[in-house]
């Protein structure tokens, strides 16, 4: 499976955008129906996804998703409603997941679902969420999260990353990608944000504008020297197979077991892969 690096929003309510979008070079592009459109636009905007997903080419590279509105609400509801079946659509994503129980009615909906926990309650049932069965990966909505907690301090925000980084871990789903970077001037600061995110274990990046892209593949990117090691491990790896054994050894003595070797291979295919796109 390829694990998306970035993933672009653009507002359901602006069409014109959506192919733009696409031809970014995102890995997936996600038409937001929620935060970015005023009340008064959002069955417009509905109409606007539903519109682009019927005609859209869906054999390209890029992912489309769906922002929902929150589906404790009747125009959340509406939303999976009226993209149920619609061709085109490879994921959605759900907005203000606090509990389990509030995805059921997700049964029988044809595609994945990414569940955004923006919330006190949302944290504390990560681990439940990221169990459901028609979950297929958690995002973090710190926006919301630091200000209903009024949370100032990076440590204590580190905090609440890791206890979604490994509620996603444990039940087998991808890394957390991080929440967008709202300064699209910033990317000095862009940088140094994923970097720190990479540390504790997130992965990727929701942008708002198509311009923090480049920034967030290079923050994403293995080092050379990363690179280099992850090659060393998968070669000493191929070798012991060849040789039918069990001990992987490196060049320097060192040994390394089986998670070492998935975590190289991994390495390696994303500095080709993001080599290759760049």
């Amino acid at each position: 499976m390829t694990i998306p690096v970035t993933w672009l929003y653009v507002p359901g309510d602006r069409p014109e955008r959506f192919a733009k979008a696409a031809a970014s070079g995102a890995d997936v592009v996600i038409i937001d129906l929620e935060d970015a459109v005023v009340p008064a636009r959002k069955d417009e905007a509905r109409a606007n996804a539903v519109a682009y997903l019927r005609g859209r080419d869906a054999t390209g590279e890029v992912e489309v998703h769906v922002r929902l509105n929150d589906l404790a609400t009747r125009r959340g509801l509406d939303d999976l409603a009226a993209l149920g079946g619609v061709p085109g659509l490879d994921a959605v994503r759900l907005p203000k997941v606090e509990s389990a129980a509030s995805l059921d009615v997700l049964e029988g909906f044809p595609v994945p679902a990414y569940a955004l926990l923006e919330s006190a309650a949302g944290i504390v049932a990560a681990p439940a969420i990221a169990a459901h069965p028609r979950v297929a990966g958690l995002a973090l909505g710190e926006q919301d999260l630091a200000a209903e907690l009024s949370i100032t301090a990076g440590s204590a925000m580190d905090h609440l990353r890791l206890q979604v980084v490994l509620a996603a871990a444990a039940a087998g789903l991808p890394p957390v990608p991080m929440s967008v970077y709202p300064d699209i001037r910033d990317e000095d600061g862009l940088i140094a944000s994923c970097v720190a995110g990479r540390a504790l274990g997130l992965f990727g990046r929701t942008a708002i504008h198509p311009r923090q892209l480049p920034a967030i593949r290079r923050a994403f990117t293995p080092t050379e020297e990363e690179t280099a090691r992850a090659v060393e491990i998968v070669q000493a790896a191929e070798r012991a197979e060849q040789a039918g054994l069990g001990a992987i050894a490196l060049p320097d003595g060192r040994f390394v077991d089986a998670p070492v070797v998935a975590r190289a291979r991994r390495t390696a295919a994303l500095a080709e892969r993001l080599a290759s796109r760049d």
